[in-house]
């Protein structure tokens, strides 16, 4: 059964509970809800939880177990002989998935039958061949271990599918059925769901933990996967990139260091655009600008926030990389020989930077005491002085806090660099030179003819892993200091 479908038979049967519920406890009391411990609604809310959150709990236990489950299953069933030499048992499986889904959508599209694409004495040439017709992205040739192992997760998760089904089914009619023998006038509902409430959202609060958790696991065994196939010292240390798609890593050089300089390298020269500008625009706002100025100039500047990425890679490949050309080409100071260069995409990823750096470092200064501001007014400092020795100082700490934060969007922008910035790794001064980021090439490999089960695929997630522990610690020494910043002058 489709989990849409599945999901919406139990809101039905909630729904039914809800209002049978409600009846049942009113007839109770001959309609007069004075006699009730409750309002009528506690009582339908009560049978409604009681369907709702059992079904979905064991609909999200089972979603995260099966996959486990069957995966470990299968591949336990895969032959040694099967696994090719720089391979592993885990990038087996992830061709068994795709071959999986791939019968699922050739099935679909009506090029083989369900008893077809069961059988296991199908060859597995004309199963390449079908797959291939029906559009399925697969390797050159289905092996007859890996059509089995395909073949057998079909099934197997097919028949957890069933089973699930009527498992999220029962336990809702049995909440339904527990929530009816509680409809008793004494009954204290309104105590049970305020309870329950409050426990969903103590779990939504921590959906934001378990994100962040999946997200990290995710990038953590592929990135094991990778370094399994690659050596740690090289990619970490080397200083070419040069990934080679054809063969299982034996001729890419992928190390990371050119990625990375392309990365701060961009980034640097983006805040060095953002940060004077954006903090000159805040200091504007907040010292000189009347209220009338105020309201129109800062959401007008926090407009660029609301720009989507891709307009600004237009721009920067379309206005602003002709212009330094012109400038910098060949035609003035013969220093650029293309419109994609580190200035480039540092300019205009400077431009999108700003409104980060002036809307914090406005709230920041605003909330500077003004008894300081008075003070130093009553020594007989002018009002530049004032900004310069008083208030700029006390707002620092958030100052730098607010640059941290813009740092670490600059270093995982993507969209502004692939088409401002160019796609040559490499290691160099020159601004005016075509480089890349680590994004960049993150968004190359898994776009790549590189499959699953080579290194220049999975060095993707290695590439991830290391942007988001850079990223991260950037994140938390930013909020540290604006929260020390705050805890100062709250």
């Amino acid at each position: 059964m489709p989990l849409l479908w599945l999901i919406l038979i139990v809101l039905a049967i909630a729904t039914t509970g809800y209002v049978l519920g409600r009846a049942r406890v009113m007839a109770r009391v001959g309609g007069d809800s004075r006699d009730l411990h409750s309002l009528p609604s506690y009582y339908g809310y009560n049978v409604a939880l009681k369907v709702v959150l059992p079904s979905f709990l064991l609909l999200l236990v089972w979603l995260l177990a099966q996959p486990m489950i069957v995966n470990g299953t299968v591949a336990a069933d895969i032959p040694e002989s099967a696994i090719p030499d720089g391979s592993s048992r885990g990038l087996i499986m992830s061709e068994v998935r795709r071959t999986s889904e791939g019968l699922d959508n050739a099935v679909a599209q009506g090029l083989m039958t369900e008893d077809f694409a069961r059988n296991a004495r199908s060859d597995f040439n004309d199963v390449t061949q079908r797959l291939k017709d029906a559009g399925q992205i697969v390797t050159a040739q289905v092996t007859q271990p890996i059509l089995q192992a395909a073949q057998r997760y079909r099934i197997m998760n097919d028949t957890g599918n069933l089973i699930l089904s009527a498992l999220v089914i029962l336990v809702a009619l049995a909440g339904a059925a527990w929530g009816m023998r509680e409809m008793r006038p004494e009954f204290r509902a309104r105590n049970v769901v305020e309870y329950v409430v409050r426990g969903v959202l103590v779990a939504a609060a921590s959906v934001a933990i378990l994100t962040t958790l999946g997200i990290v696991l995710s990038l953590v065994f592929n990135t094991i996967e990778f370094f399994r196939l690659y050596p740690a010292w090289d990619f970490f240390f080397g200083t070419t990139w040069s990934p080679s798609f054809t063969g299982r890593g034996g001729s890419s050089e992928l190390g990371v260091l050119p990625l990375l300089w392309g990365t701060f390298y961009i980034s640097i020269v983006a805040l060095m655009v953002a940060v004077p500008v954006g903090l000159f625009a805040a200091i504007y706002l907040s010292e000189y600008a009347t209220p009338r100025v105020r309201s129109f100039a800062k959401p007008m500047l926090e407009v660029l926030a609301g720009i989507p990425t891709i307009v600004y890679g237009l721009f920067a490949l379309l206005t602003v990389g002709p212009l330094l050309m012109a400038v910098f080409g060949k035609d003035g100071l013969g220093w650029m020989q293309a419109g994609t260069a580190v200035m480039t995409a540092g300019l205009v990823m400077g431009i999108m930077l700003i409104p980060f750096v002036s809307s914090l470092s406005d709230d920041i200064i605003n909330s500077v005491p003004q008894a300081m501001r008075d003070g130093s007014y009553g020594l007989g400092a002018t009002k530049s002085e004032t900004i310069r020795q008083v208030v700029l100082p006390a707002a620092l700490p958030g100052i730098v806090g607010a640059i941290l934060l813009a740092a670490s969007r600059a270093i995982g922008e993507t969209m502004i660099v692939v088409l401002g910035a160019g796609a040559a790794a490499r290691l160099s001064l020159n601004p005016f030179e075509a480089m890349t980021t680590v994004t960049a090439k993150i968004v190359s490999q898994l776009t790549g003819d590189a499959d699953f089960a080579s290194p220049e695929a999975l060095v993707a997630f290695a590439l991830g892993m290391t942007l988001f522990v850079i990223t991260l610690g950037l994140n938390i020494f930013a909020l540290y200091i604006v929260r020390k910043y705050r805890e100062q002058y709250e």
